[in-house]
């Protein structure tokens, strides 16, 4: 027998001995406390999961790929969802020279899960982990395995993707439309942000 993978590794560890419920409810908040961070190269699909687990630290995308990929192993069905948004419209409590930066951003777009739970698509969304609650960011602290979650952004607009590569696809297409400006800006956005949720954490 080969050795098990990343994935296959986690899945074991975390679903262990556990009824259905549990073990999706175990899924998700193991993948929601992996730290938020954005890191662009775990926007893959193959190479997300694997690389969330090994660095501890990863974005919407990569901890959703990794929520659909173990929930399969549940046999629930999930799609993946693209919801545009602002990172300036919450409620967020961003520091000055962050707030500057965020106002000159394109809109983004962030990706959740829909599970078929029981006959229903219930949004699962597992992005801020519990430290960031302190600033404002809309942690989901208890799922009971059923209902929906909270949605990690307000969403401007709701896209259901037919596959992990459509939704790569459609990112690249609109990520190719931002501006040389906009492009600066969001790497500028992403050392700060990244860097600050690390202090938040600490604090």
């Amino acid at each position: 027998m080969g050795q098990l993978s990343l994935v296959d590794e986690k899945f074991v560890h975390w679903t262990r001995d556990l009824a259905p419920k549990e073990a999706r409810i175990a899924i998700f908040e193991h993948v929601r406390d992996i730290p938020y961070a954005i890191i662009p190269k775990l926007r893959d699909p193959a190479a997300g999961p694997p690389g969330l687990i090994e660095g501890n630290n990863g974005s919407c995308q990569p901890k959703h790929y990794l929520i659909a990929q173990l929930f399969a192993k549940l046999n629930i069905p999930t799609r993946l969802v693209t919801y545009v948004f602002r990172w300036g419209d919450s409620e967020i409590k961003y520091p000055a020279d962050l707030k500057n930066i965020i106002s000159r951003l394109p809109v983004s777009y962030h990706l959740a899960c829909k599970a078929d739970i029981n006959g229903n698509w219930a949004l699962v969304d597992a992005t801020w982990d519990l430290p960031l609650k302190k600033v404002g960011f809309p942690v989901n602290e208890k799922w009971d395995g059923e209902r929906e979650t909270i949605n990690a952004v307000n969403p401007i607009k709701e896209i259901i993707h037919e596959s992990a590569e459509e939704r790569v696809q459609f990112e690249k297409e609109r990520h190719g439309r931002y501006t040389g400006a906009e492009k600066t800006a969001y790497t500028e956005f992403i050392d700060k942000l990244n860097s600050w949720l690390e202090t938040v954490r600490r604090a």
